[in-house]
């Protein structure tokens, strides 16, 4: 097999899930856009977590041309992207009980706050415990997840549960378990992961959505231009200027 044939198996795999996700999720889409703007017209802070690769998506939108200036990262030291060394200890700490009430516990958020959670597998204590204890401290949660795990895998929470049995709302990316869309002979594990690529879509809509609700409410939503454009710098410095005490990437 050719290596662009793999590559337009890809495409194919990766336009047939992002137009899955529209049809289906068309409705929670549309309910987390106004759980978005009902929380930033209320006054409240947001927040997107995920730990690993799951967290290029909720870092995706934070701080970015055309992004929306509140959405704010919930980072866990060692845990945003693969910036710790060895990589599998990020794998580690997702297993560690009680880590989430403490990053929670000493972050910005409190109650009236909305808080993404995004896990591709829902299964580890971290998302689990981070949706639990951030509903206690009375935040809304939308978890971000494929619900195709909780039916073929276990979970490693000691009540197993998964992320998706304490949100508010969830959005299903629809990734079928082990993220890899493509299998070829000489390959020997399947490859091709399409997780990224779908669930900062699905961040994406949601705060597309999130800025027509606003719009719609009258609120000329607070979206971040292209520091590359003319203008675009005091135009950030405005926005930043005027909302900056639910802004907390800049301080």
């Amino acid at each position: 097999m050719s290596e662009s044939k793999l590559a337009g198996q890809y495409f194919d795999a990766a336009i047939g899930l992002l137009q899955r996700v529209r049809d289906e999720e068309a409705e929670a889409i549309g309910a987390a856009g106004a759980l978005v703007a009902e929380t930033a017209a209320a006054g409240g802070r947001l927040f997107a977590f995920g730990a690993g690769h799951s967290s290029l998506p909720a870092q995706d939108v934070v701080y970015r041309a055309g992004g929306l200036a509140l959405m704010n990262l919930l980072p866990i030291p060692g845990m945003v992207g693969v910036d710790v060394m060895p990589a599998t200890l990020g794998s580690a700490l997702e297993r560690v009980d009680g880590l989430a009430g403490v990053v929670l516990d000493n972050s910005p958020a409190r109650a009236g706050d909305l808080l993404f959670i995004i896990s591709l597998s829902g299964r580890n204590p971290l998302p689990v415990e981070m949706a639990t204890h951030a509903r206690s401290l009375g935040l809304k949660v939308i978890g971000v997840t494929s619900v195709a795990y909780a039916t073929a895998t276990a979970s490693r929470h000691r009540s197993g549960d998964f992320l998706k049995d304490h949100c508010d709302l969830v959005l299903d990316s629809k990734i079928a378990v082990g993220d890899a869309e493509l299998t070829a002979d000489g390959v020997g594990a399947p490859f091709a992961p399409a997780s990224t690529v779908v669930t900062s879509a699905l961040m994406q809509a949601v705060i597309a959505t999130a800025a027509g609700e606003l719009a719609a409410r009258g609120i000329d939503p607070p979206m971040l231009r292209s520091g590359n454009v003319d203008g675009g710098h005091d135009w950030n410095r405005q926005v930043m200027s005027e909302y900056g005490d639910r802004i907390f990437y800049q301080r």
